[in-house]
């Protein structure tokens, strides 16, 4: 069973596969804040069955509206079985913060993190492709597109791209500070949190790149979401 959102509603329905049962107040169905979540990461960690046994695989994907694609070879375990309609479920989790509790056991981290639950379908128009492989690129870096060499049609013929609807998703966020009683605040140690925050370092140049290239401006000041 499921609340069945109103159309055109800002959250995704609340289904038995992503409703948020530890922490519920953490939960969130959002889709603004989902989708923020996101458009910041660009990895995700990927669970499927296959004959019995559970793997979790992490890829690359890219949010185009209200889906995500995902691409790999077409040898790849990972795209044969999404490829096939099994379902899977999706993770991302961005970690914020370490929270430094005056317990042991109450420690934690600040983190926000979603979790797309579904099933894929095979891109096969070799136009669509070829589109999906430019959000990829453009996902990771805006502007790169540009200026690299497109695909073959041999390296598009080996890589299948898999389109996954955001029909089930949910957001689980923590913030702030220890949640231990006030009575735990008379030791010695320490208590606060320690953020995080992801940002690039210096540009490395390729050794086989072209001498004196400078480092175009959007990878100097890289941030993200793109």
């Amino acid at each position: 069973m499921s609340d069945i959102a109103p159309e055109n509603s800002g959250e995704f329905p609340r289904t038995e596969r992503t409703r948020v049962t530890r922490k519920p107040d953490r939960g969130s169905y959002d889709r603004e804040l989902i989708y923020g979540i996101l458009d910041q990461a660009f990895v995700c960690s990927v669970g499927f069955v296959v004959d019995g046994l559970p793997f979790v695989v992490p890829t690359n994907y890219v949010r185009v509206g209200d889906r995500l694609f995902l691409h790999g070879s077409t040898a790849s375990r990972l795209m044969r079985t999404l490829g096939s309609g099994a379902p899977f479920c999706l993770n991302v989790t961005l970690l914020d913060g370490i929270v430094f509790s005056p317990t042991a056991t109450g420690h934690s981290v600040n983190y926000r993190s979603v979790v797309v639950m579904g099933k894929a379908e095979v891109i096969e128009s070799p136009d669509a492709k070829l589109a999906a492989m430019r959000d990829f690129v453009d996902y990771v870096l805006r502007g790169r597109w540009a200026t690299v060499r497109r695909p073959s049609e041999q390296e598009l013929k080996g890589t299948m791209v898999l389109a996954v609807p955001l029909v089930e998703a949910s957001a689980k966020v923590r913030t702030g500070f220890a949640v231990d009683s006030d009575e735990e605040y008379a030791g010695s140690a320490w208590t606060g949190v320690l953020p995080f925050q992801w940002t690039p370092g210096e540009p490395l140049p390729d050794p086989r790149g072209k001498p004196g290239i400078p480092v175009p401006a959007n990878i100097q000041r890289y941030s993200r979401p793109q």
